[in-house]
């Protein structure tokens, strides 16, 4: 990765990030994720990043949570941290932001709240590779391009089929990851799973669970 914080390794990157919790929601290195943001306390937490670093720590609360998280929420101790790369402001004030995702981190202590949000310092050590490519590949690039077809077709989901074909095995895993609608906890085993491939395999096996419990529901009534 070039450009703010890629040049510099993990060593660039901040050691208090603003906590952006979210239940469902799943940013990866590299990846690209478009947010709607729309209550004071984050719209808040925006304009401060915007003014210092552009950085936002995305993390997902623990157990079932709906949103805004409360407070007092006890979250999941890996989470990423992404930089706003675009934001526009709408008429209703609402901010649509797109986060890159940088390094996965993991918080290390909470501190008292900023203006309404969350803040942590994190430790991005154990995950220092995230700012590169990973040039692994997708053990069965066709079984996880053929799990997913089912399931986007089961769940009505339109994509573009040639532009995943097209992909890079870790633009492949890294967006399907991103953009399947899994459990929250299954998305933070696509987080914490080490690299590309075991995230691939991962992902794979999650989609053919998902379409075999779809099946047992639909089928007939076993005694």
């Amino acid at each position: 990765m070039t450009g703010a914080y890629g040049d510099l390794g993990i060593s660039g990157f901040p050691d208090v990030i603003a906590l952006f919790p979210l239940s469902g929601a799943l940013l990866l290195p590299h990846g690209h994720l478009p947010l709607n943001i729309f209550e004071p306390r984050y719209l808040g937490m925006v304009e401060d990043a915007l003014g210092n670093g552009r950085v936002i720590g995305m993390v997902q609360p623990l157990g079932v949570c709906t949103d805004p998280v409360p407070d007092n929420t006890p979250l999941y101790p890996i989470g990423c941290a992404g930089r706003i790369v675009s934001f526009e402001e709408t008429e209703t004030g609402h901010l649509f932001i797109a986060l890159r995702g940088l390094c996965r981190f993991r918080i290390d202590s909470e501190l008292a709240l900023e203006q309404g949000y969350r803040r942590a310092h994190v430790d991005y050590s154990a995950f220092a590779a995230d700012i590169r490519e990973d040039e692994g590949s997708i053990p069965d690039r066709p079984r996880l391009i053929g799990a997913v077809r089912q399931f986007f077709e089961l769940k009505d989901i339109e994509v573009d089929w040639q532009a995943i074909e097209e992909a890079s095995d870790e633009t492949l895993v890294t967006s399907l990851a991103m953009i399947c609608p899994l459990p929250a906890r299954e998305k933070q085993a696509l987080l914490e799973t080490p690299g590309l491939s075991e995230r691939g395999e991962l992902l794979s096996s999650l989609m053919e669970m998902a379409l075999l419990e779809d099946s047992d529901q639909s089928g007939p009534f076993r005694h």
